[in-house]
């Protein structure tokens, strides 16, 4: 057998074959190159599936009369001129094989008219030589493809053409795919002379939106995740589903790089990685991503149809695309979780506002039995006394009733023995100057699962022998040893009593020094203790003043040490590679900036201390401290932080909230209402 070259023809149908696959394959390579050309409306009209007619209408740049041959040869395009275009492919074509291949195997009429000619040219391949015949016609700015008997002279490739209906859901899909990567495009898809879809180019966020919802469904735009995070040369964008709204196929997973789309297998995995233990099994996430890059980091000459790129840092890219997509629905998850646990509050401060108003309705009732020695006895007592008899047992079992049970004992178990003590006058001026003070800390301490009849005193009434069935109660020792959030002042203050008078409670400063004494704690408890660093999925960049890349490029052992891995950039930027494992939760470029500005504190003040300028172990606890320290806080938060600090500095607690808070004077403001 002798080699020859192959006549023009049988090439071109050789390419088709890569290239060809279907009629929506042939949608798809001309919508591309109508896009590249930029234009702004592109119609598409198909009959018969595609089989009999395909027809491309766009109003872009046009092709001039005498590159009309050229553009139906092969491997002939205006994209690309060198290797080093080769390299930094930013057009969606390139090969310059699309029209030379659909011509061979088709009827293929090509009219073009760019803005700068006087007249349209139309041309078109036949013959075994594909000789290109041009001739005038008339036709506005822009170009016209007409496809006609797809395959009439490949017979083995046309009876592989499925039904109508199915090749057509193809071309539907293909033009959907592309509607939502090209939202600044009107696209207008007919099928046997009758629009079948309208996509309206979209000009701002609204209308974003407004045509996901179209493509995707309005279901799927009220259950997604906006996703938006750029990082050096990397931005991604676009809508994750939640988890709730899963798929049982694989039918709304579109993703994009540098507006090409893809079923890349790298990027696949990283969405699926990020939705892992969060989804059915054999169920499909849903989303719209867009991933766009420099184009030279990216390989799109690497798959016959263009439907799978290689990154140049394919595991820097997997892992950004994992990083974003977790984060974003982990948040999602826990703000969920919050929005559940805020109901929930609500519905267990109405059931306990309700119980409490009947219990001062029926205070005369004769619903009250004796208490016993029993803190369990004590809660079913008082429900028992003060539950509505109109309530039936089912309605007492049901969860709605179960969540506010502990509250209304402890409630009910105080109204009770306020009620069998002996008439006191100093009693009641005491329960009614501390009303709002209980109260809030009955329901906050609820809310943190802590023991509310320990905090109201109840057990510490108790006699040490079980077998005693005798209850003392002591308003005083209740009111001394119960300190709470009486009210609280945003950002990050709460006004409390303590030894009878009102203070001021810097909640930042006893949350920082209670931080720092447990830290020192598991310093000295620990044998060989050792911070330990965790690695970033993706380094973050900081800007720093210049001071403190200096004092950080002074003391990086030190920093390493603790666990912050970071490589100093340039005079004002920092990469940080690693970080704490106990600041994991905080926000980092945050967190870092806090502890450069702590330890520079503590440096200047050692310096004018004239004392040892290397930092002991507590030094640094209270640095770390300062990192761990919130915000801003909330009444319940802050309330936390009281039942935490009580816990940490036990017998030193009043102390510790004497330190960090300043008596609040009344003098004058009394003075001035007398």
């Amino acid at each position: 057998m002798t080699i020859e070259i192959l006549p023009a023809r049988l090439a071109n149908q050789i390419a088709a074959g890569e290239v060809v696959e279907r009629p929506a394959s042939v949608i798809k390579e001309l919508v591309e190159n109508s896009l590249d050309a930029g234009a702004t409306q592109i119609q598409v009209d198909v009959e018969k599936g595609g089989a009999k007619r395909l027809r491309i209408i766009d109003n872009g740049a046009g092709i001039a009369k005498n590159e009309l041959t050229l553009a139906l040869s092969r491997h002939a395009t205006s994209k690309i001129k060198s290797l080093n275009d080769l390299e930094a492919i930013s057009s969606l074509g390139f090969r310059g094989e699309a029209l030379a291949s659909i011509s061979s195997v088709s009827r293929l009429t090509l009219t073009s008219k760019p803005k700068a000619q006087e007249s349209a040219w139309q041309a078109n391949a036949q013959g075994r030589d594909m000789d290109v015949t041009i001739q005038p016609a008339a036709h506005p700015n822009g170009t016209t493809i007409d496809v006609k008997d797809l395959f009439f002279n490949t017979p083995a490739r046309r009876k592989f053409l499925r039904t109508e209906k199915t090749e057509f859901t193809h071309i539907e899909e293909v033009i959907r795919r592309i509607a939502l990567a090209c939202l600044d495009v009107t696209f207008i898809l007919t099928h046997n002379g009758k629009i079948i879809r309208q996509y309206r180019a979209a000009q701002n966020k609204s209308q974003y939106t407004k045509r996901i919802a179209q493509i995707c469904g309005q279901k799927f735009v009220d259950n997604a995740i906006e996703v938006d995070c750029l990082h050096s040369d990397l931005h991604l964008w676009g809508w994750l589903a939640k988890p709730s709204y899963y798929r049982n196929q694989n039918d709304l997973s579109y993703s994009y790089v540098n507006g090409r789309m893809m079923r890349d297998k790298l990027i696949n995995h990283a969405i699926r990685q990020a939705y892992a233990n969060l989804l059915p099994p054999d169920a499909h996430s849903a989303f719209v991503l867009f991933l766009e890059l420099d184009f030279r980091e990216v390989d799109v000459n690497v798959h016959p149809a263009k439907h799978e790129v290689r990154f140049h840092q394919g595991r820097y890219i997997h892992d950004f695309i994992f990083s974003v997509c977790n984060k974003a629905l982990q948040s999602e998850l826990n703000f969920d979780e919050g929005e559940q646990h805020h109901d929930v509050g609500q519905l267990d401060r109405d059931e306990s506002n309700n119980q409490t108003n009947y219990q001062k309705n029926s205070q005369n009732n004769a619903y009250i039995t004796p208490l016993t020695s029993s803190v369990q006895q004590v809660n079913e007592a008082s429900v028992n006394a003060y539950q509505s008899p109109e309530i039936s047992i089912k309605d007492r079992k049901s969860p709605l009733n179960l969540f506010g049970q502990n509250k209304m004992s402890a409630r009910a178990a105080q109204v009770y023995q306020g009620l069998m003590t002996p008439h006191n006058p100093n009693l009641t001026s005491i329960i009614s100057s501390e009303a709002v003070s209980s109260e809030i800390s009955i329901e906050t301490n609820n809310r943190l699962g802590s023991n509310v009849n320990t905090d109201l005193g109840i057990n510490a009434g108790f006699d040490s022998n079980p077998d005693s069935q005798q209850v003392h109660y002591s308003p005083t020792t209740e009111c001394e040893n119960k300190i709470s959030i009486i009210q609280f002042i945003e950002p990050s203050f709460g006004v409390i009593k303590v030894k009878g008078k009102l203070r001021l409670l810097s909640l930042t400063k006893l949350a920082k020094t209670q931080h720092a004494v447990t830290l020192s704690r598991k310093i000295n408890e620990t044998a060989n203790f050792k911070w330990i660093s965790q690695p970033l999925l993706l380094p973050v960049k900081i800007t720093v003043a210049k001071a403190s890349v200096v004092l950080l490029k002074t003391n990086q052992d030190e920093f390493s040490s603790l666990g912050f891995n970071f490589e100093i950039k340039s005079t004002q930027n920092v990469e940080i590679k690693g970080f704490p494992a106990l600041l994991r939760d905080k926000d980092i470029s945050k967190c870092f900036t806090t502890v450069i500005d702590a330890f520079r504190q503590k440096t200047v003040k050692r310096q004018a201390e004239n004392t040892d300028l290397v930092l002991t172990q507590n030094d640094w606890c209270e640095i770390i401290s300062q990192a761990l320290v919130e915000g801003a806080y909330h009444q319940e938060l802050a309330q936390k932080l009281l039942s935490d600090a009580k816990i940490v500095f036990s017998s030193t607690f009043e102390h510790q909230l004497l330190l960090n808070s300043v008596e609040v004077d009344l003098t004058s403001e009394i003075e001035q209402l007398t």
